[in-house]
């Protein structure tokens, strides 16, 4: 088992094309070898966002603090401190950071991926 603080993690830009204003720390990786999901620990400044992508796997997002508006293809939705995220497989999305205050959310992915971009 281990345990370590979120900010123990070293923090990185978020360097897919279309992120701004985005920092990415991976919590639960390659480096603890984790078999089946990574967790990412992600933060979006006011005016920021993730990037506008689709990919082939699903997506767990909860939200830390702050909040925003999720876009996806069907209608953009907003979404606030405590909310959970689903993202299908192969649905478009993106997190906007609209409010005045850093958004910060915890998201999972299935290993193996690139998980710090």
């Amino acid at each position: 088992m281990k345990i370590q603080d979120i900010q123990s993690h070293e923090q990185a830009p978020l360097t897919m094309d279309g992120a701004t204003k985005a920092r990415i720390r991976v919590l639960i990786g390659p480096d603890e070898n984790a078999p089946n999901f990574y967790m990412r620990h992600v933060e979006v400044e006011p005016g920021g966002c993730t990037p506008h992508h689709a990919h082939d796997y699903e997506h767990e997002i909860i939200v830390l603090k702050g909040g925003g508006t999720a876009k996806a293809p069907d209608s953009d939705r907003p979404f606030k401190t405590g909310d959970v995220i689903y993202v299908p497989p192969g649905e478009t999305h993106q997190l906007v950071n609209t409010s005045t205050a850093p958004c910060e959310l915890i998201c999972l992915i299935p290993a193996p991926r690139d998980c710090s971009r």
